[in-house]
């Protein structure tokens, strides 16, 4: 008799928020990126924080945001949205504990940056679950928010953050295809999504409820080497057959470089 292979563990909750701000023609750059980090036209900033070479996400560019304390679980009204039942839970996904996460996000941008958004308006805007094929993996929910008025400047510890920096979503992905940093694929997928836009105010107003970015890994074709995550709405999803007709909603990560494909089956790409 054979024993049935043992469940994966259920993942950790987490939380990150989406810090923007509106940016001024050829402004000065922040701590991290050069002078050719400015952007000369209208856009938006988003605050990225650089964690330390030790532990997960080492050395990467990030969002502020960490795990879901259990403290943070009795914050009253601290209640996330589930997932359209209708697609994440259609395929069992994980939903889990929705409480506590808004908190978690207020309280890592206070630890990691040194800034308090406690007054902030966060809105919930994406839910990110990796497929279990690790052992530790996030399930992290998504908040944005455009930054106070008077938000203090960021302070960071150089210790698990060594740096910061207000940067365009457009010159931070220049620099990930330059390989001068590192960033995971749900900040590569923010930040495309984000480069869309001019201004802070029509980010916040294209948002309509949360995505699930409930995700599945398939290695590419031999001839480009790499990986390519396939989320909730594409074809692929969950069965893996790439070349299904129909919709695509995937990040594909390769050795030729990196691309976010999105469409509805047709022959044009719908925003």
């Amino acid at each position: 008799m054979t024993d049935a292979p043992a469940a994966p563990p259920a993942p950790i909750d987490a939380a990150t928020v989406v810090v923007l701000r509106d940016g001024t023609p050829a402004a000065a750059p922040g701590h991290g990126f050069d002078a050719a980090a400015s952007d000369a036209r209208a856009h938006i900033e988003v605050l990225m924080l650089q964690r330390n070479s030790r532990g997960f996400f080492g050395g990467m560019w990030v969002f502020p945001g960490g795990r879901v304390d259990p403290p943070d679980r009795d914050t009253p009204g601290d209640v996330v949205a589930a997932c359209d039942p209708r697609t994440a839970g259609a395929s069992g996904l994980h939903d889990g504990d929705r409480r506590g996460f808004r908190t978690a996000a207020v309280r890592e941008a206070h630890e990691e940056a040194g800034i308090d958004l406690s007054r902030a308006e966060l809105t919930h805007f994406a839910h990110w679950l990796p497929p279990p094929i690790r052992p530790k993996r996030f399930s992290t929910h998504f908040f944005i928010c455009e930054a106070p008025a008077d938000l203090e400047a960021v302070r960071v510890d150089g210790s698990e953050i060594l740096d910061h920096a207000w940067v365009s979503p457009a010159a931070a992905l220049e620099r990930r295809a330059a390989a001068e940093i590192e960033i995971v694929t749900p900040t590569f997928v923010t930040l495309t999504w984000l480069s869309g836009f001019t201004c802070t105010a029509d980010v916040l107003a294209s948002i309509n409820g949360h995505t699930c970015f409930h995700t599945q890994i398939i290695p590419s074709p031999d001839t480009d080497p790499g990986h390519i995550a396939v989320y909730v709405g594409d074809s692929a999803f969950p069965d893996g057959d790439l070349d299904a007709p129909g919709p695509r909603r995937r990040c594909i990560m390769v050795r030729s470089g990196w691309r976010w494909e999105e469409h509805d089956g047709a022959d044009t790409a719908v925003a």
